[in-house]
């Protein structure tokens, strides 16, 4: 067996809900449980994200997968969630293993108060042997404030806990140069760069939100923390210690490079876009050398509702995002002071504060190991009036 890590493993609502039935497969939970009771024995910190509360709850509501809108699926999340860890707990018993109930949304992953909460109630569960079960709060999410799959939402939680291993179980083998349907489809058993599979990922499962596209960005974010990622199909014997014996096939996401600082690495890793600043190549170039902050001046253009300490991506006048970053002020803050450059910083918010938007030691510059996201259109920006 492998030397002690901690492991985050992630389960999708195809391998916990029949699709035609939505009922629960508890045959997988069985193997699923005695697998992280093992693990757990053998001394490994883990934890479950798992997806599966609305589909278990679309039958209370009489609705199917297909036809249900996004109230449908609030109102089945809060029905299916009961079910969910009553079917956990009972199985989990059987194996002597204590699970606990976390239910996140993006804001509290995004928001860093809260997400260093949530790390250390987890911690605390490591402590007294309880395996934590994280899944998004999907009755309050709605279609702009959500998570969107529990693939990067497990992968904000390695970030998080600062997990060696984050293991993804899904309805195929591991990732496939194409379609795996196809019969020319190859096997990628290993890979580095995950951004050379991106265009070969974009199916979704009935019951997920997620398909391999969210698996492959997941891999990334965990690749930044320094997080190994494997990806294997969710057999009902042994899923996991088959895998971590090498006794079956899977695809492996190595990390590559430096990890940065826990700080940066929650900057890097983004699941929602607060807000975004332009400004012109010449600071955009400086900004990316590490020697400059951002500076009221250097706003060409704001886009988004954001608030203080909320991290803004920030592009140059070529669309191409540059770093990322903590903001010193609100965007309402932001306009005023973009508008008012020849007043004291003071006089125009009513506090004394820094005068940078985002100071240099709060900057994330952007490399090829991340996943950089496209900037607004033009009709969504604010842009500055000179």
């Amino acid at each position: 067996m492998i030397e002690k890590k901690r492991i985050v493993v992630k389960i999708g609502s195809s391998l916990l809900a029949n699709s035609d039935r939505l009922t629960l497969r508890y045959a997988f939970m069985n193997g699923l449980m005695s697998d992280l009771a093992q693990l757990q024995k053998e001394g490994h910190d883990i934890i479950l994200t798992s997806s599966g509360s609305v589909a278990l709850g679309l039958n209370m509501i009489g609705k199917r997968p297909e036809d249900a809108g996004i109230l449908d699926k609030q109102a089945a999340a809060a029905c299916g969630q009961p079910l969910l860890m009553n079917a956990y707990r009972q199985v989990a018993s059987e194996h002597e293993l204590e699970v606990a109930q976390m239910l996140v949304t993006v804001e509290d992953m995004e928001d860093r108060r809260r997400f260093l909460n949530i790390k250390n109630t987890m911690m605390r569960l490591f402590e007294n042997d309880i395996l934590p079960i994280v899944n998004e709060n999907d009755s309050v999410a709605t279609r702009d404030l959500r998570v969107g799959d529990n693939d990067r939402l497990s992968a904000k939680v390695a970030q998080m806990v600062q997990a060696d291993l984050l293991i993804i179980l899904t309805s195929v083998e591991g990732l496939f140069d194409r379609d795996p349907a196809d019969p020319e489809a190859v096997f990628i058993p290993e890979l580095e760069d995950v951004s050379e599979h991106l265009e070969s990922t974009t199916s979704i499962g009935a019951l997920g939100t997620g398909g391999m596209l969210t698996k492959m960005q997941a891999a990334n974010m965990a690749q930044n923390a320094g997080c190994e990622t494997i990806i294997a199909e969710g057999i009902i014997e042994r899923p996991l210690s088959s895998v971590l014996n090498n006794e079956r096939r899977y695809t492996r996401c190595l990390v590559t490079g430096v990890t940065a600082s826990p700080l940066k690495i929650w900057l890097s890793n983004r699941l929602q876009v607060s807000g975004t600043l332009v400004v012109s190549n010449e600071v955009a170039d400086s900004v990316a050398a590490g020697v400059s902050s951002i500076g009221i001046c250097d706003v060409i253009s704001i886009q988004g509702d954001f608030t203080k300490g909320d991290v803004l991506h920030v592009y140059n006048e070529d669309g191409d995002e540059i770093v990322r970053g903590l903001t010193n002020f609100s965007s309402e803050e932001t306009m005023l002071l973009a508008r008012n450059l020849d007043m004291p910083v003071e006089d125009v918010i009513g506090y004394k504060t820094k005068s940078n938007v985002i100071s240099a030691e709060n900057i994330l510059v952007l490399e090829e190991k991340h996943l950089s996201l496209d900037a607004p259109e033009d009709d969504q920006k604010l842009v500055i009036p000179l």
